[in-house]
């Protein structure tokens, strides 16, 4: 499969690029995952090893400030722990055995960060971790990207609950209703967010919700979704089918094979990619610094999610 997604998928037609010290970051990252007790077994430090969390930070954010880049790739790391303990430990098995860990999450994000709160040791590393990443979010003083991060967050994490339920009850949704929640699963959204938070504040964040910037922004998201289901099909195919992906949604509404299934998903990137290159340059030819440099973000994002999933070994 790996040999199939990249000879079908289109390479993004936007420039790579990476961060001077992913090097100097993944170091310090990879300190805040082992002090905050993110993990603590050999098979979860390898995997997140595999994952190089700092690797697609830098590429996705190729000119932050280095303590950016550090917020950033944290956040992912955080992300890619959560997502392993769900899909790969056994905790997003059911929604009963989830929920008291997205509780305790969630109200972890109802304080945004708040300085004056205890940290809330009592409820596991992955609650002292996110608490850790929402005061420094805070601390860049920028509310509105702080209200966007946690509301993406709760999204992600209520998300997770979805895919609990469809796989105590083994049910594959249809392709609409996969493509509209994984946009949330992915955590894609707030790896944008932080993205935004390392570029200076050229324009109103109001025009973020102008029809046209949004619908290339969901846009984005799903390219990054997609291809990361297409690059790891194969290895969620060794370990037993996953309804939570799109060649497999594809294959249940469908009817059709493997191998037509597969196509028909790097079909529909290819052809989201041509659709976003495309409404991507006539906003550049018309927008302001703001929405050049928010145009900037998704393009990186686009492009590194396609040059990660080539090299990680998370998917292989």
């Amino acid at each position: 499969m790996r040999g199939f997604a990249l000879s079908a998928l289109h390479e993004p037609p936007f420039p790579a690029r990476r961060h001077a010290a992913v090097e100097l970051v993944a170091g310090q990252s990879a300190g805040w995952v082992r002090d905050l007790g993110l993990i603590d077994t050999p098979d979860g430090l390898r995997r997140l090893g595999g994952a190089h969390p700092v690797e697609l930070a830098g590429r996705a954010c190729p000119d932050a400030a280095v303590d950016d880049l550090r917020l950033l790739a944290d956040l992912i790391s955080w992300l890619f722990v959560m997502d392993d303990a769900c899909d790969e430990d056994g905790l997003g098995t059911s929604p009963t055995r989830l929920a008291p860990t997205v509780a305790a999450l969630l109200e972890v994000l109802d304080r945004h960060g708040d300085p004056g709160a205890p940290v809330p040791a009592d409820a596991g590393p992955l609650a002292v971790a996110l608490d850790d990443l929402c005061r420094r979010v805070r601390d860049r003083k920028r509310p509105g990207l702080l209200l966007s991060l946690v509301s993406q967050l709760r999204e992600y994490l209520l998300a997770l609950l979805w895919e609990a339920a469809n796989r105590e009850h083994r049910r594959v949704p249809g392709v609409a209703e996969y493509v509209q929640m994984r946009r949330h699963t992915g955590g894609v959204r707030p790896s944008f967010t932080l993205t935004d938070l390392a570029q200076p504040e050229r324009s109103d964040p109001g025009r973020r919700a102008e029809p046209a910037l949004a619908d290339l922004d969901a846009l984005a998201t799903d390219l990054v979704c997609w291809c990361n289901d297409l690059f790891s099909y194969d290895k969620e195919r060794a370990t037993g089918p996953d309804a939570h992906n799109l060649v497999t949604t594809i294959a249940g509404e469908t009817g059709q094979g493997e191998e037509a299934a597969l196509r028909a998903a790097a079909a529909r990137f290819n052809e989201g990619l041509a659709a976003y290159a495309e409404r991507d340059a006539a906003l550049a030819a018309t927008g302001d610094d703001g929405v050049r440099a928010f145009l900037a973000t998704r393009r990186n994002w686009i492009r590194a999610t396609y040059d990660w999933s080539r090299a990680a070994t998370r998917y292989a």
